[in-house]
């Protein structure tokens, strides 16, 4: 049997983020101005984001340096383990051979700090105060918190209401390093205060959360906002993990067949399963990668491929990406992190041309076989995580019917920690199963009126 953990030195550490951007057939078409619908250009990005980060937004060089400052704090807690999940494969009776990258053993317990130091890192570089954005299940805030802190820089948090009540933890994670954080839709911005007076009650809704950070960013010449996931220089960023894996999986002697990552918006995934394409691309492998979505939230299983805002309310550019709708509020469900109506525009296209597969999973299986997970393995995932476990299990069973035996690598891309909240429910049985119906997608879809691409 070899090793159960298979681990990285510190040099081993990737000095360069992988671009995909410049190994697909098909580039992602350009977003659009909000108000002419007409391509727009690195320099509309200026209000909200640092140079260095817009340029990094539109490049198309293979390979981005990794500046020896953020490379000295990945150190922290980079490289992180790979795993082979033996015990979850015998409990499941699979001739599958399954690998885990664990990325809960960062400092706020998830793969968000690798793009939220680096974003930090180039906002300082650049003089900005403050930095603001928006969280789901806080995982993104409580890793932009930190990062801010270390470099020195204030920190305003926008978190989607129904997750500020459901995981007060995380919001005490954000508060411990210094940020402030707020429940979402707030009284604070414009943005919050229309959502308000259309639904007192509102739950919130990542879109929503956007709206009120970038309106926020946008009132000071000395703020910037910053994105968890969805745009490219943050799923760049996360390339770390796979480039990671990779070298992981070829100590343990094996390629994998199949690469599973939960998806919200697309950082999780990005970060495993783009290093593992560029081997399809450059040496023609044929590596399986498949994004595993909430049944509640299935934009790529269900939505449509046109333009759409990143926002609900409309203030940022339109962007060509699978999308439920930018007025689409998902149900409540306790995975926070993937409850956003789009996806990011690289991962769109992948998905559009057929490079990459999708699922869609209920909350209810998914916590299920995220206890069974935590029984066979000792780590309780992230509800975000127990998607993508999903899929193993799914794929798994797959190799056990046919009677063959491939390798499943996935993201356990945070633990579960801070959402005992989440998990009790399930044990109480007070969890539901949600599937969006036809009728509603179709409502919130009726909605959009933006370009429609060809």
């Amino acid at each position: 049997m070899k090793a159960r953990k298979i681990l990285l030195s510190e040099n081993e550490i990737p000095d360069k983020w992988y671009n995909i951007v410049a190994d697909m057939p098909n580039k992602p078409l350009p977003p659009l101005h909000p108000g002419t619908k007409e391509p727009i250009g690195p320099e509309a990005l200026a209000p909200l984001f640092p140079m260095e980060l817009i340029k990094q937004e539109v490049s198309a060089e293979k390979w981005i340096d990794i500046p020896d400052e953020v490379r000295n704090v990945y150190s922290l807690w980079r490289p992180t383990p790979l795993y082979r999940a033996y015990n979850f494969e015998k409990m499941l009776d699979t001739p599958a051979r399954i690998y885990y990258k664990y990325e809960g053993v960062s400092p706020s317990g998830s793969h968000k700090p690798n793009t939220a130091v680096a974003q930090a890192y180039y906002n300082r570089q650049e003089g900005v105060k403050r930095i603001t954005t928006e969280t789901g299940a806080g995982q993104w805030g409580s890793a932009l918190s930190f990062a801010c802190h270390l470099f020195n820089i204030g920190c305003e948090v926008y978190m989607v209401k129904i997750s500020y009540e459901q995981k007060p933890y995380r919001k005490i994670m954000i508060n411990t390093w210094g940020a402030e954080v707020f429940a979402s839709p707030t009284d604070k911005t414009e943005a919050g205060r229309k959502i308000l007076a259309q639904d007192p009650g509102s739950p919130g809704s990542l879109g929503i959360a956007i709206s009120e950070a970038v309106e926020r960013a946008a009132m000071d010449d000395s703020t910037k906002y910053s994105l968890g996931s969805v745009l490219n220089h943050v799923l760049m960023h996360q390339t770390i993990v796979g480039q990671e894996a990779l070298l992981q999986m070829e100590k343990a002697g094996y390629l994998p067949d199949i690469v599973i990552a939960p998806f919200g918006g697309g950082s999780n995934f990005a970060g495993l399963t783009f290093p593992f394409l560029r081997l399809n691309f450059d040496e023609g492998k044929n590596i399986r990668c498949i994004a595993s979505e909430p049944a509640s939230c299935p934009k790529l299983t269900r939505g449509v491929f046109r333009y759409d805002f990143g926002d609900t309310v409309g203030m940022t550019p339109l962007l060509p990406m699978y999308t439920l709708g930018h007025n689409f509020v998902p149900a409540p469900i306790h995975a926070g992190g993937l409850r956003y109506h789009g996806a990011g525009v690289v991962v769109s296209q992948l998905l559009k041309d057929h490079l990459i597969e999708a699922e869609s999973h209920d909350q209810l299986a998914c916590f299920e076989v995220g206890v069974k997970f935590a029984r066979a393995e000792g780590i309780i995932p992230a509800p975000e995580a127990n998607h993508g476990i999903a899929t193993v299990v799914k794929e798994a069973m797959k190799c056990k019917e046919e009677g063959i035996s491939k390798t499943i690598l996935f993201n356990l891309c945070g633990h579960g920690n801070f959402d005992m909240a989440a998990y009790d429910a399930y044990f109480q049985g007070n969890l539901v199963k949600h599937e969006i119906t036809t009728d509603d997608i179709n409502a919130s879809l009726a909605e959009l009126n933006t370009p429609e691409i060809n």
